[in-house]
């Protein structure tokens, strides 16, 4: 009987058992959602890279060969930070982190690309020693460092770089970087070289060539231009494997850079293709860019 009791009494008050159903039915799940996301923020943590530019001077000065170019890799992808690349302080010690790597490959490439990703003007004996370094016997070495001195804004390495396009033994990479970055420079000393380049056996490098002259105002790349919006005629010419977890399209980018050329000459002979692409082409990135385009063509 008592036992009868005690179960209509629970029966006559149901809000009895509220509390004990609060704590089952949501004190717990809550519990567990903020133990998870406690763990997840100290994984988070532990996974985040705080380090400083110094710091990865300083373990590219003081670290073991196998760590010192994972730092100037780290480094050099630093310096796409705006607030980073602007700290004028940064300039002495990549230079002198730079020429102390030297017979180091792999860091003296990474840091030279931080040392290109410095805000122009740099400093004078920045651009003296990756001059001094377009003599390095290793050939990815020298791309970055042509890349480097392209992003400088200083015409007075153009004379420096116009002779690495015709030096003998050079391969096309070389090439083609020398063309982007006489594209990048300021003044006219380099046009020659461009038009040269517009023959060139490499589409690489006419296609760099051309955009190069279009960056300067020069129509004279329209018909190499007109090459790289022809879908066919790219897709022929592009050999580069992509791996199908990278989100990479060598053809749209081959096709993205015309279109911009296109864009900056403002070329009506071009607009029939352009509006083409734009209304047609199978990459959606490639009708955005074209589309750009026309607005640009007026």
């Amino acid at each position: 009987m008592d036992k009868l009791t005690e179960r209509e009494n629970a029966t006559r008050h149901p809000l009895a058992a509220a509390p004990a159903l609060a704590v089952q039915f949501f004190l717990v799940p809550l519990a567990v959602v903020a133990v998870t996301v406690l763990v997840y923020v100290g994984f988070r943590s532990l996974l985040t890279d705080a380090r400083t530019p110094q710091d990865y001077l300083l373990e590219i000065q003081r670290g073991g060969s196998e760590r010192r170019w994972p730092a100037a890799y780290e480094l050099s992808r630093l310096m796409a930070d705006p607030a980073v690349r602007a700290d004028r302080t940064l300039a002495p010690a990549l230079v002198q982190a730079f020429e102390a790597s030297t017979g180091d490959p792999q860091v003296r490439r990474y840091l030279a690309l931080a040392i290109g990703r410095l805000d122009p003007p740099l400093p004078a004996d920045a651009i003296a020693s990756l001059a001094r370094a377009l003599e390095e016997p290793d050939s990815e070495t020298r791309i970055s460092v042509i890349w480097a001195l392209g992003s400088s804004g200083d015409p007075a390495v153009v004379p420096r770089l116009m002779p690495l396009f015709n030096a003998q033994g050079n391969d096309p990479g070389i090439r083609k970087m020398v063309v982007y970055a006489l594209g990048a420079l300021p003044g006219d000393a380099q046009l020659d070289t461009l038009r040269t380049a517009l023959a060139d056996e490499v589409p690489d490098v006419r296609w760099n060539a051309a955009v190069a002259l279009a960056r300067h105002g020069s129509r004279e790349g329209v018909p190499v231009i007109t090459q790289m919006l022809d879908r066919g005629y790219v897709e022929q010419a592009v050999k580069i494997a992509v791996r199908q977890d990278e989100d990479r399209d060598p053809i749209a980018d081959v096709m993205i850079s015309g279109l911009r050329a296109a864009a900056s000459l403002k070329d009506q002979s071009l607009r029939p293709v352009v509006a083409s692409l734009s209304q047609s082409d199978q990459s959606l990135k490639v009708r955005e860019a074209a589309l750009q385009a026309l607005n640009a063509m007026g």
